[in-house]
């Protein structure tokens, strides 16, 4: 009985011992589990809530910087104008900004212009930067990108600028012109030498002014709204026939071939009117006793079938650096004999509207005194209607070229028109 006792009496203490040893070890591991590290120091949140969904469907460029000036979170948008490069803000101005704003809480606001990445033509970026503090560690950074802003800007203010100084210039003409008819009027010779001059001046005024309506037209209106199939070859008839007195004086032959049985699908006039003024600058800017070739063609494209219609001349031809400029409004090869021809700088900025609102392309190819050819490709009528209502807008082309220069390959051989 004694020695029963004695076992029980031993268990019962070792069992009182393990509990107290148990209770003691899971008390020292709660405590251990609240002492702090280095890794679990509190920190409040990365972003405030919300903030991340917001962020994402802004149009601006976002970053958002912590107090260590490390980025917590940056658009896809800021990556690509190169604003966060190795997981850091790579615009120091703008990194002088997030810090001014973290110590005061102002909020700043700059218009910088950034070094454009991936070329070398020293480009600018033109951008606004807005910095202002999210909560109390972290700072938020907009940036909008401002450039195709400014270059529409340009593209208008100078479009304004030439068209005052255009206008100006036949206005004074005829002004001068009339004080000598007034001066002059005991001499009948020296008067009609005068109103002769004043004609012109009218004329070129007249024409001027006609085509900044013709290039507010092409602008404005939607050519599909009266679309129609146009045969190719009155369309070519049209432009020769506009063109045929200013060739016979200069003994240029005109030439036609490959028209037949071609529509495209559009707006009659203004394509009129656009290979109108191809052909006339092609009569224009050639020498006497050359020619004048328009030639046309079906070409098979991914999008449905095309027509090419290429008017090619013997004239002077357009340097390589023109012609990254020769389709914008005012522009001339040689203002020289713009001016003696009558020329506004104007036809080929039509031609280029006409031809992107309908869903087709301007290209040119031209070698100095080997002469050029311009080449029309327009939608066949009933293949591909709904290509014009696809394409961008051209008025956002103007400064840079809109077309490739590329040879032309040669056409079936141009039938002499009668």
């Amino acid at each position: 009985m004694d020695v029963n006792a004695a076992v029980a009496a031993a268990a019962a203490i070792a069992g009182v011992l393990t509990g107290v040893i148990a209770m003691l070890a899971f008390r020292w591991s709660e405590r251990d589990q609240k002492r702090p590290t280095r890794t679990s120091v509190p920190t409040d949140p990365v972003l405030p809530p919300g903030v991340d969904t917001v962020l994402s469907v802004l149009r601006s460029s976002a970053v958002v910087l912590d107090e260590a000036d490390a980025v917590v979170k940056a658009s896809s948008a800021a990556y690509a104008l190169g604003l966060v490069r190795g997981g850091k803000l790579a615009i120091e101005p703008m990194l002088g900004m997030a810090r001014d704003t973290r110590r005061d809480g102002e909020i700043r606001q700059v218009e910088l212009d950034l070094p454009r990445r991936g070329t070398g033509r020293g480009e600018a970026l033109a951008v606004s930067a807005r910095v202002a503090p999210l909560g109390s560690r972290l700072v938020l950074l907009l940036v909008e990108d401002l450039t195709e802003a400014r270059r529409i800007e340009a593209v208008r203010r100078d479009f304004v600028a030439n068209v005052s100084h255009e206008l100006k210039t036949p206005v004074g003409a005829l002004s001068l012109l009339s004080e000598a008819v007034m001066d002059a009027s005991d001499d009948p010779e020296a008067v009609q030498r005068f109103a002769g001059r004043m004609q012109i001046e009218a004329t070129r005024l007249t024409n001027l002014v006609q085509e900044l309506i013709d290039l507010s037209r092409v602008q404005n209106d939607d050519p599909l709204e009266d679309a129609e199939p146009v045969r190719v070859d009155e369309l070519v008839a049209e432009a020769i026939d506009r063109c045929r007195h200013q060739a016979g004086a200069k003994q240029i032959t005109m030439a036609a071939g490959g028209t037949a049985d071609l529509r495209v699908w559009g707006h009659r006039g203004q394509l009129a009117a656009a290979l109108g003024n191809l052909v006339e600058n092609a009569v224009n800017y050639s020498p006497a006793r050359t020619r004048v070739g328009i030639a046309a063609r079906r070409v098979g494209m991914p999008g449905g079938d095309m027509i090419e219609l290429a008017v090619t001349d013997q004239g002077i031809g357009i340097s390589d650096k023109d012609k990254e400029r020769i389709f914008e409004r005012f522009y001339r090869v040689d203002p020289a004999r713009s001016r003696a021809t009558g020329g506004t700088g104007l036809g080929l900025a039509i031609v280029k509207h006409v031809v992107a609102s309908h869903g087709g392309e301007v290209t040119v190819w031209s070698a100095e005194n080997q002469g050029s050819t311009f080449t029309l490709r327009l939608p066949e009528a009933g293949v591909a209607r709904d290509r014009a209502s696809q394409h961008p807008d051209p008025d956002l082309d103007d400064e840079a070229g809109t077309t490739e220069s590329s040879p032309y390959e040669p056409l079936p051989a141009p039938e002499v028109l009668p």
